[in-house]
Parts: structure tokens; sequence; C-alpha cells
């Protein structure tokens, strides 16, 4: 298989990783932002796949979500969730997986520097997500902070670790496969 096409396929792969772990999502009360898997999925993309292909199957998946393919948080799709309290969160998975994985190309690989440029890559996602949650919502920092950040901020670390593990246990296994 050629290089091009095995990069197609692993991007697709990844983008639909994305879907299927944005669907698993638990809403909470106080807040329009759920808590879903997707973020993993994003850190493993950017880990596994680099820098350009981790962004690229991140593109895909927000594609997808524009053109309103139902794969999404809440089994919806379509331009008006962009422009909802979530999409900048959605938006900023682009950017998170390319920062994760210029991190480890840049950097010697240890479970460190894997935290590391997961917590790089949420840090993206929680500023983008917050200050497009402000614009929409209208709401002040302190109240997007309340609503957007500090009732995730554990779990998002699970996730980390969760992903960090994978990630340290995957790599090695398909260094020559991808």
């Amino acid at each position: 298989m050629s290089k091009k096409i095995k990069d197609i396929l692993l991007c697709a792969i990844f983008a639909s990783l994305t879907a299927i772990f944005s669907i698993i999502s638990v809403p909470l009360p106080f807040t329009p932002i759920p808590i879903n898997l997707a973020i993993i999925s994003v850190f493993l993309s950017g880990g596994l796949l680099g820098s350009k292909l981790g962004s690229i199957s991140q593109i895909i998946y927000v594609i997808l979500r524009i053109i309103g393919i139902p794969l999404f948080s809440g089994i919806s799709g379509g331009i008006g969730l962009i422009y909802s309290p979530t999409g900048g969160y959605v938006i900023s998975y682009i950017i998170c997986a390319g920062i994760v994985g210029l991190v480890l190309e840049k950097s010697n690989q240890s479970v460190f520097i894997y935290f590391l440029s997961m917590i790089s890559g949420l840090i993206i996602c929680y500023v983008f997500g917050t200050l497009w949650f402000m614009l929409i919502t209208k709401s002040n920092f302190i109240n997007a902070l309340i609503l957007c950040i500090s009732p995730f901020i554990i779990a998002d670390i699970f996730k980390i670790i969760i992903s960090t593990s994978l990630l340290w246990k995957l790599k090695p296994l398909l260094k020559n496969k991808i």
C-alpha cells in the first residue's frame, strides 16, 4: 500500500475515533459543555500520527461535523453546532493534535514528554474553547471558568493519564506500521 493511501486511511480512522469518542458523553446540568472522551482520540492522533496527519484527522472530523453528519455528542451535526458554546472546543482539536504531535516530534520520547504534550494540547483546548464560549454566550471570564474549565479538570487529567498510557504502549507497537 502506498504511503499516501496509508496516510489517508489513518486520518479517516482517527477522525472516526474522535466521532465515536464524542458520542460517549455525559451532559452536566449546570453547563452546556458535556463531558466526553473525544480528547483521548485527539491526543492519540497527534501522538501516533504526528503533527501534520494528527491535525488533518481532526480537520476531517470538523468538516464532517460542519456538513451535518450526525456523529457527535447528542448524535447531531450541522454548521450550527460549530456556532454553539462547544464549537470552540471542537475546532481546537485541530490545534491540540498538532501541538501534541509537534512536541513529540521535537523532543525525546518519554512518558513525561507524552504527558506534557497532552497538557499543552489541553491548555490550547481550554483557552480557545473558553474564549469561544465567552464570545457565543456573552459570559464574563469568571463565569466561563466556572462553566468551562473547573468541572472538567479532574476528568481531563484522567483522560491525559489514559492517553499517555495508551500512547506509551501503542507507539512502540505501531512504530513501523504507521
